[in-house]
């Protein structure tokens, strides 16, 4: 595993790999692409601060980058432990955004990826949340309640 200050990943060396897989699934998502172009300028999305649990996949690392585009601050983990695609995981922690996913977690690593990506540096919270399956929602209700209100 690579682990720097915010990020945990399989092997960061896989990002160009996944960084080529991304570019070409941008071609075969022309809504997101969409959005970035017309709205990237105008960051709509500015104070945003999103804690992303979705599988973490190249079709996912093309709606981080679109969310970031738009001026959220993205923190994220996959929803499942056999899902993470880690070459999409290494390319989007190499831009910088925070991610905690590798293919193959154990039940205490993904809910270790889940607190990370509710628990940013310097005091960052999210106040909104992307979850597909419910366990960071879970979580948040459990853990942090006061980030709820």
């Amino acid at each position: 595993m690579t682990n720097t200050a915010d990020y945990k990943v399989k092997d960061i060396s896989l990002a160009d790999w996944g960084r080529k897989e991304i570019s070409l699934a941008e071609t075969e998502m022309p809504g997101l692409m969409a959005l970035r172009e017309e709205y990237a300028d105008a960051r709509p999305l500015a104070g945003a601060r999103i804690a992303g649990c979705l599988h973490m996949t190249i079709q996912t690392a093309v709606l981080i980058e679109t969310l970031t585009a738009l001026g959220a601050e993205v923190r994220w983990s996959s929803c499942n432990i056999f899902s993470t695609q880690d070459q999409a995981a290494a390319a989007i922690a190499a831009t910088g955004v925070p991610v905690f996913a590798w293919k193959g977690e154990t039940e205490e690593e993904y809910e270790w990826c889940i607190r990370r990506t509710i628990e940013g540096p310097d005091g960052w919270r999210p106040n909104m949340i992307l979850d597909d399956g419910g366990d960071l929602t879970r979580v948040m209700h459990d853990e942090y309640a006061d980030l709820m209100k």
